[in-house]
């Protein structure tokens, strides 16, 4: 029973191991991700983010599945070469259809300054800057 357990408790800890927020996870500088950017703002302005400040649509910062809270990452418009450099405050992006292929979504302001907030999501590559700091605010 004892080794069924240990067993069960290994497996559990494996499958967790993708959500890389526990204290202590540090990203490596220069890290690079492509993928799509898409953006939420209004709807969710003022509300609690997942790092316990509230959402600001206008400020410069993002939500990643991954990254550790405070994380500063440049995100880059691959069709533009337009870029902002934003701070992970929250956890998304969230699960669903028009999900697929986000690697990252940004606050209205941030996607305003990369110009697609017409289109609703552009591809994108992601560089993590630097994710040593404890305070989250923008």
């Amino acid at each position: 029973m004892r080794k069924r357990l240990m067993t069960l408790a290994l497996v559990a800890g494996c499958a967790t191991g993708g959500a890389r927020s526990e204290p202590g996870y540090a990203p490596n500088t220069g890290r690079h991700e492509e993928g799509l950017a898409s953006w939420y703002g209004a709807a969710f302005h003022g509300r609690t983010t997942a790092s316990g400040i509230p959402f600001d649509r206008h400020a410069m910062v993002a939500a990643h599945p991954t990254l550790p809270f405070g994380t500063r990452v440049r995100v880059v418009r691959l069709s533009t070469g337009s870029s902002v450099v934003v701070r992970i405050v929250d956890r998304g992006p969230a699960a669903g259809p028009r999900s697929r292929g986000v690697v990252i979504d940004l606050s209205e302001g941030a996607a305003e300054q990369l110009g697609f907030i017409r289109e609703g999501r552009t591809r994108v590559r992601l560089e993590v800057l630097d994710w040593d700091r404890p305070d989250v605010s923008p």
